[in-house]
């Protein structure tokens, strides 16, 4: 069986919950406290070459760090990864790109928001969020006359993508400016298997 080391709150993780969840597959969930330093103990170093989450173990007890590895190892030969070169690239250039351009700028000033302390931190929150919202504005322009992010079809790109930017609200961003994110967002909480980011609550919006 997979062993998920994971955070509660962490869209990085998200993502990889919502894949093993469409992929039927069953996997021990070990969630870590970010706070406490759960990932910078000696034990969990030594799994996790770079002491954070996520961190899936196969089951032959090797690692795997960084939620776009994970999700390509995991979707490898199933319909969430096109076998056409060319999507395939198509779908990492959407890893990336979300890793660079999204993931940052919507993941502090949410956890800003949080934490109580968007007072404080108003001016980094500012900064994140002039990068965010040109991310989004991108995004926005891509998904506004597409079902999907690569193809036809729903892939990975879509669950990377989809977790941070379906939690942007909590970071401050007025994403009423996108109603094409709205609907791709919706439409990727519709897909099967779809969890949500803490089990037993309805999907936000």
């Amino acid at each position: 069986m997979f062993r998920l080391y994971d955070s509660l709150l962490s869209g990085n993780c998200w993502k990889v919950r919502i894949l093993l969840s469409q992929l039927n597959l069953e996997y021990e969930r070990i969630t870590l406290d970010l706070v406490r330093g759960d990932t910078q103990q000696p034990d969990f170093e030594r799994i996790s070459r770079f002491s954070r989450v996520p961190t899936l173990v196969l089951e032959d007890g090797r690692p795997i760090v960084e939620s776009g590895a994970i999700l390509m190892h995991l979707a490898e030969g199933t319909r969430f990864l096109p076998g056409d070169r060319h999507a395939r690239t198509e779908v990492l250039s959407w890893l990336f790109f979300e890793q660079a351009d999204l993931q940052k700028a919507i993941a502090y000033p949410r956890v800003y928001n949080l934490r109580g302390q968007a007072s404080q931190m108003a001016g980094e929150i500012a900064y994140r969020q002039k990068d965010g919202y040109s991310a989004l504005q991108k995004l926005e322009n891509w998904i506004g006359n597409r079902d999907w992010l690569v193809g036809n079809g729903y892939t990975i790109a879509d669950a990377a993508v989809f977790a941070y930017v379906s939690l942007a609200a909590e970071g401050g961003y007025q994403m009423e400016r996108y109603p094409g994110i709205l609907r791709w967002l919706d439409d990727v909480r519709s897909t099967d298997g779809w969890v949500p980011l803490i089990e037993g609550t309805a999907p936000s919006r």
